[in-house]
This record gives C-alpha cells, structure tokens and sequence, in this order.
C-alpha cells in the first residue's frame, strides 16, 4: 500500500494507537463490554491513528511513499506520548502490568481468550489473501492499479482498515510487539518471489514461527524471570531494519 520497504504497522503508528485504546480501557474506562472491552478499544485506536497518518500526510503533502512513514513515525511518537499519560494518571497499582504489558508478551494468554483473535484473523486474513491480485497491482503503482479498475482510493482504504482491525486486536492480546511485520514478508519475498498469493500465508506462518521462538528466548534467557517478547523481537528487529536500509541505499 505505501510500496516502502520499511513499512509496517509499528512504525506507521497503528501498533501505537492500539496500545493508546487498550491502555485507556485497562486504567481509565474499565471493562464496560466485558473481555470485548479491550479489543474493541485498541481497534479504535489503530483506526484511528490510521486516519490520523492519512490526515497528517493529506495536510502536509507527503504523498510520496517515504514521506507516508515519516507521518507515520511522527504520529506513533505522538500517540506513545498520550499513552505515557494515560499510564502516569493511572493506578499506581495497575501500571507495573501495564508497562510490562507495552514490551509484549504472552504470559497472560489463555485459551479462553482465544476466540477473539481468531474471529478478527480468519475473515480477515482471508480477504486480504483473496486480494492478492489487486495487491500485486498496487505495488506498481498506483496508475498502473487504476488502469486495471482498481478503485485506488477507496482500496487503500479498505486494507488500512483492515489491516488497523488485525493489528489493534491483536496488540490488545500481547501488547507491542514490533518488527515482526517488518521483517518476514522480506524474508518470504527472498524464498517465494513477489506474489501476494505466496507471501500473505508464509508471512503469518513465518511470523507465527518466529514469535514463538522469540517467546522460548525470552522465557529461557533470564530464567526464572519472563522477560517481554518485545525486547527480544526489538533486538533483532532493529539490527534488520538496519541492513535493509543499508540495502536498499
């Protein structure tokens, strides 16, 4: 969608707004709709930090793709600012889970909750791998997808939203975790070539590998004590980001 190699939903700001959602509704609104109260409330807040890096980059004309994730990393830094707030004007009480919660993790998961991700994943992962085709075309531009009926516009749209529902339930689940997107589709583009089709499913499944690795690093390294995936996936992350910016240079 921004045909930047660099992008992802960390670094676009909607990680960001869905902590911001999920953190407002663990130390400030409560749990008013049940265990739907979170997811709810950070897909609210990836949504809404999707619109507001749109507006950000209407307004200032970025309509280039590197300028789309500048926008992007300004607004995440912004969206983290209000989240620090909300986390200083919380309980006291409830904002060591809360911090410990932002680095990311899965030692709070339960079977139970699985439900939720997994009703957001699977229809949605699923029209997104159905779009493939209409991917493809995009990553050549915007021209060529109009010139194939692609309705850009309200396309880009539509895979923001859907992209900013994935993500913002899926951090009200295991809090930040980040790089993760940035790095597999790479990695599977080098085995599989550039095809949608291939690249959606072996990104998950690559994905789904790795933070799973990642998880037994970060229980095994710092043994007895847990230490959050994000830390681990930042780590490596970070040192990747810096060679595909290297290599794309």
């Amino acid at each position: 969608m921004t045909r930047n190699p660099l992008a992802d939903p960390h670094l676009l700001g909607i990680s960001s707004g869905g902590a911001f959602g999920a953190i407002a509704a663990l130390l400030h609104t409560g749990l008013f709709l049940g265990l739907l109260t979170v997811p709810l409330m950070a897909f609210g807040g990836s949504l809404g930090a999707t619109f507001l890096v749109l507006a950000v980059a209407r307004v200032t004309g970025a309509t280039s793709a590197d300028r789309l994730v500048l926008a992007g990393v300004a607004v995440s830094f912004i969206i983290l600012a209000g989240a620090n707030i909300l986390i200083f004007l919380g309980d006291p009480k409830a904002t060591h889970t809360v911090v410990f919660w932002m680095l990311g993790g899965l030692g709070l998961a339960q079977w139970s909750h699985l439900i939720y991700p997994v009703a957001v994943l699977v229809p949605a992962g699923l029209w997104l791998w159905t779009q493939a085709p209409a991917l493809n075309a995009m990553s050549l531009g915007d021209e060529t997808a109009a010139s194939l009926g692609i309705p850009v516009a309200r396309f880009r749209l539509t895979v923001f939203v859907a992209g900013a529902l994935i993500t913002g339930v899926m951090v009200a689940f295991s809090g930040l975790i980040g790089f993760v997107g940035l790095m597999m589709p790479h990695l599977v583009r080098f085995a599989v070539g550039g095809d949608n089709a291939r690249v959606l499913p072996l990104s998950a499944l690559a994905g789904a590998i790795f933070l799973v690795a990642a998880d037994t690093i970060a229980r095994v390294v710092m043994a007895p004590e847990d230490m959050p995936i994000g830390i681990v996936t930042g780590l490596v992350g970070g040192v990747f980001f810096l060679w595909l910016m290297a290599r794309k240079t």
